[in-house]
């Protein structure tokens, strides 16, 4: 099990981890030249990140538009009730939906924010009648579609620990 404590990260830990989230890919050596270490530290600084759970999984980041599912809508859900079987039944029934990449309990006017990616507006029309609209507690909805993305990161690292 993992310790819940806050990892104590130095200097040299948030450099490896803001290398290692613009390319995963590098090896050992590499991202030591990175960060003017040897190896053998390097290799157990990341090890340890992975085992505080710093570092979670390594993924890639693929490019909706290039694979056609370009059209990138933030949806915000409110619930038909705020009762515990509600919640779990939306939660459930959204993670069955592969075109939801994130999701988000929030504060405000609605319960739960969601980033979808599809084709186009009218796939998303279609998405919102044939799998958001048949999930039962969702009571309402409203859709915010992004004309351009600015900025995409994936995580960001604190410059200090604090």
């Amino acid at each position: 099990m993992k310790d819940q404590s806050k990892p104590q990260l130095d200097d040299i830990d948030i450099q490896i981890l803001n290398v290692l989230q613009d390319n995963c890919k590098l090896t050992t050596k590499e991202l030591a030249a990175h960060v003017h270490l040897s190896s053998t530290p390097v290799f157990e600084r990341v090890k340890r990140l992975e085992k505080e759970g710093v570092i979670r999984q390594y993924s890639a980041i693929i490019d909706n538009e290039l694979l056609g599912n370009g059209f990138c809508v933030f949806c915000n859900i409110r619930l038909k009730k705020h009762s515990k079987e509600y919640i779990l039944h939306f939660i459930d029934a959204i993670q069955k939906v592969d075109e939801i990449v994130e999701c988000y309990n929030i504060s405000g006017d609605f319960d739960f924010m969601l980033k979808i990616y599809v084709r186009n507006m009218s796939h998303y029309q279609e998405f919102v009648q044939n799998k958001l609209g048949v999930i039962e507690s969702v009571g309402s909805l409203h859709s915010l579609f992004v004309l351009k993305e600015i900025k995409h990161k994936q995580a960001m690292i604190p410059t200090e620990q604090g």
